[in-house]
């Protein structure tokens, strides 16, 4: 009997897929898609129902021959791709290039790769699915003819090289509205006023209460004379604190649902400070199947692209019975919680979450990379969560009156730990800075804080009044996480698109990532621009949502995907035309600038060329000089070149230099091009120099000097390369495993860690802050400076003491101070 053959796409699934099937199966990887729609053509005939002309992808032809070898001996065909629209367009290409070898075609689905999914999904096989198709193909043309229409617009008008996308070009508008309104956003001053009460009588704790009303209305204290003037009337001799109401009730904060797509993105960038390309990475990694030991290779988690909730009752059964035999029966909720998907979610799959919770991080972790174990506990935890009881709290507001103002403080303590034993969900910086948006405390909403006994009518003491100055914060910039967060709460892409649309704004140099934040480039801004007014609709979110709206239309059969072709392509065809005669010409445009031509004394102007803005002579075409504009990303007038600086005379014709910017950066040129070709090299900073000691170097007794490294800062040889004695600056902490000095280093990713000077001998290493100090209550030789968002802590290094205690600002700084020293 013939083996059947399974086609899925990539190796690693194909490996632990062929685990389950046995001698009977041979399964092989495509490598992904083997057709395409070709990169240099346009390949969509809109005259003919826009028929696509597919290639085989370049670099396949050797596997699909291998392929279409492996099919004509085989007794039937299973195509085994990723259970998605994308998965089922793979599909749908092999089975057009195998229909040659005359086998029966199969489908098969699994939304994770385990023994018993894989065993059912091949129990019961499928044809293709022709929807799904239609929908992944209306998509890729959709794309293709506004990428390839709109792309060669803004070669002629912009630059060549750069490209416009149906989504990627919504994404990059979210960008470039917001940096608008974050220069457009106009600071407010407020104040607030807390005051510190205790009781009277001293027992319990002092606490703060914020002023929330004057005379009966919300309190707004717009300048500092306003805060004075309200100051001087709590500290006016008779004024009396006293309790005008007191509530307390119990507050539940219910388990968030387990991740989709988009949620398991934005917790990693916040958590992990992955990006969600490297999420989607590792994602794939655990769930095409990681070699655990005995068990062999096994799929870790279910399918990563999907933005449904739904979890399977048999996996909520398994999490049921984990989470009382280890956290105890008072964690279960009296039945499996169901959690909400959002519109449009594909309830045929299933949230993202272990294939098995038996599966414990910690058991597998000597088989994981740190980003997998790191991933795959983020995942493990939410899901275990989501099957837990909500966390209770008993909450305490406390209304206080005194005269005509009125004081608010609150206070909450938690009874009972339910999901939070487990996981607590990140914070987005959005959500950070909402309170200080709309003039309000900045205050953590779920701050843990005790407050003493209180009664209505009780009377307090004021123990100060501290008035803070504030202003109004403009709307952040998007990290990765706000941004997917955006996108899928304006329904533009879908859970397979996110990643690669963040990853295309910034590889088109439209926006750049400055401390984790997306910020617009000019030249992003510039095409942002000149699309909203040429293409509004195509730059419109709700237009572009309606069209992912209208493709899962088609996935479902209540739409067909020709009639929403030709309807949106006769008026893109209209909007294109309009644009062709309308669309601002960047290059031909010119803004004056207060700069001379070298060459003809005439004045220059600034224009958009291939590498951003420069210095042009108006003479042109008669006069050709150029000059790199400041501040245009070069280095400065001046410059650092080889003994040459902008302005100096050329050493051939003394005619001045000046600062230009070719395919490899920035050089300095004669200005009497074309006549003169003298050309500098722009060099590269200079290194700090070496800065004395009054150290030896042991190996030949010349004086030691201290280098920076790529991995910080150490001692040297003053005669170095003719001695190479190098060696760690030590921080005054001695090694608690050898004796040795402790140096500050720094990994190749620039983190700052805390080693043994005696290494490769001696491995010990620390993350945190050695200090120079005997820990109090046990004696230790070191403590160590914890730093967290919350605070800087100071702690015993030694494992079992708890000794603990709130960084002084001067230790912080003197801690600063040694970082940079180091």
């Amino acid at each position: 009997m013939a083996k059947s053959l399974v086609i899925v796409e990539s190796p690693a699934k194909a490996k632990t897929i062929n685990k389950f099937l046995g001698r009977n199966y041979t399964v092989k990887a495509s490598m992904g898609h083997v057709r395409d729609l070709p990169v240099k053509s346009l390949a969509v005939d809109v005259e003919k129902d826009f028929a696509a002309k597919y290639e085989v992808v370049k670099g396949r032809e050797k596997i699909l021959a291998e392929l279409k070898k492996a099919a004509k001996t085989s007794g039937a065909i299973y195509l085994a791709a990723d259970p998605d629209r994308e998965g089922e367009a793979i599909c749908w290409h092999l089975a057009h290039e195998l229909k040659a070898a005359k086998k029966p075609v199969h489908r098969v689905m699994f939304n994770e790769i385990t023994k018993r999914a894989v065993t059912e999904a091949f129990a019961h096989p499928g044809s293709i699915d022709q929807r799904k198709v239609d929908a992944q193909q209306a998509r890729r043309i959709l794309d293709r003819l506004v990428g390839y229409k709109i792309s060669p617009l803004l070669w002629e008008k912009v630059r060549r090289g750069i490209s416009a996308g149906r989504v990627q070009s919504v994404a990059l508008r979210l960008v470039v509205d917001r940096e608008k309104e974050i220069r457009a956003f106009v600071p407010t001053e407020y104040w607030t006023v807390t005051a510190r009460v205790a009781r009277p009588d001293g027992v319990g704790p002092e606490f703060p209460a914020r002023l929330a009303r004057v005379d009966g209305t919300k309190a707004a204290i717009a300048s500092q004379s306003e805060a004075d003037r309200i100051l001087a009337e709590l500290a006016a001799p008779g004024t009396t604190y006293r309790i005008a109401s007191l509530t307390k009730k119990e507050k539940r904060r219910n388990p968030v649902p387990p991740f989709t797509t988009s949620k398991l993105q934005q917790e990693a960038v916040r958590k992990l400070r992955f990006t969600a390309r490297k999420t989607m990475q590792v994602a794939q990694q655990l769930y095409e199947g990681i070699d655990v030991g005995d068990a062999g290779s096994v799929g870790l988690i279910t399918y990563m692209r999907t933005d449904s909730t739904r979890v399977s009752p048999e996996a909520q059964a398994e999490a049921r019975t984990l989470i009382a035999e280890r956290y105890g029966a008072q964690f279960l909720p009296e039945r499996p919680p169901v959690y909400k998907s959002g519109k449009g979610a594909q309830e045929a799959h299933e949230a993202i979450r272990p294939t098995s919770v038996l599966l414990e991080p910690a058991q597998i972790a000597s088989h994981l990379t740190r980003d997998q174990l790191a991933l795959y506990t983020l995942i493990w935890n939410r899901f275990v969560a989501s099957q837990m009881r909500p966390a209770l709290f008993d909450t305490t507001s406390v209304e206080i009156a005194a005269g005509r103002f009125g004081f608010r403080a609150s206070g909450q303590h938690m009874t009972f730990p339910g999901f939070m034993q487990v996981y607590v969900e990140g914070r987005d910086e959005a959500q950070a800075s909402a309170s200080a948006k709309n003039g309000e405390a900045d205050a953590e909403e779920d701050e843990e804080r005790d407050l003493p006994s209180l009664e209505k009518g009780q009377a307090l003491d004021c123990r100060g009044l501290d008035p803070v100055q504030h202003f109004t914060q403009p709307p952040p910039r998007f990290t990765e996480a706000t941004l997917v967060k955006e996108l899928e709460e304006k329904g533009i892409g879908r859970p397979s698109t996110y990643a690669a649309i963040l990853g295309v704004i910034q590889n088109r140099d439209y926006a750049v990532k400055t401390e984790g934040k997306f910020k617009p480039s000019e030249l992003g801004e510039i095409v942002v621009d000149l699309l909203v007014e040429s293409f509004p609709r195509i730059l419109d979110p709700g237009f572009t949502a309606q069209m992912e709206t209208r493709l899962d239309e088609i996935e479902e059969g209540t739409a067909d995907w020709l009639e929403s072709m030709h309807e949106f392509y006769a008026a893109f065809a209209k909007w294109l035309e309009h644009a062709k005669k309308k669309m601002k010409n960047v290059k031909a445009m010119e803004e004056p600038s207060d700069q001379i031509c070298e060459k003809c004394g005439k004045s220059m102007v600034v224009k958009w060329g291939r590498f951003g803005k420069f210095l042009a002579c108006s003479g042109y075409p008669d006069c050709k000089s150029t000059k790199e504009l400041s501040g245009s990303g070069g280095p400065e007038a001046g410059g650092n070149g080889e003994g040459v600086a902008e302005g100096q005379a050329c050493e051939n014709c003394g005619k001045p230099m000046v600062l230009k910017r070719g395919r490899f950066g920035p050089f300095l040129a004669c200005s009497g091009y074309p006549e003169c070709r003298t050309v500098v090299k722009v060099a590269k900073e200079a290194a700090a120099p070496p800065e004395p000691t009054d150290l030896t170097c042991e190996t030949c007794g010349a004086p030691m000097v201290i280098r920076t490294g790529r991995f910080g800062r150490f001692y040297s040889c003053s005669t170095y390369p003719k001695c190479k004695n190098v060696k760690p600056i030590p921080i005054g902490v001695m090694c608690p495993k050898c004796g040795a000095d402790l140096a500050a280093r720094r990994t190749q990713r620039g983190r700052t860690f805390y080693g043994c000077t005696a290494y490769p001998q001696c491995d010990f290493t620390l993350w945190d802050r050695p200090l120079p100090e005997p820990c109090p209550a046990c004696q230790a030789p070191f403590l160590v400076e914890k730093r967290a968002k919350t605070g800087t802590t100071i702690r015993c290094a030694k494992e079992g003491c708890n000794y603990e205690r709130e960084a002084a600002a001067e230790v912080t700084n003197a801690a600063k101070t040694m970082t940079n020293d180091q």
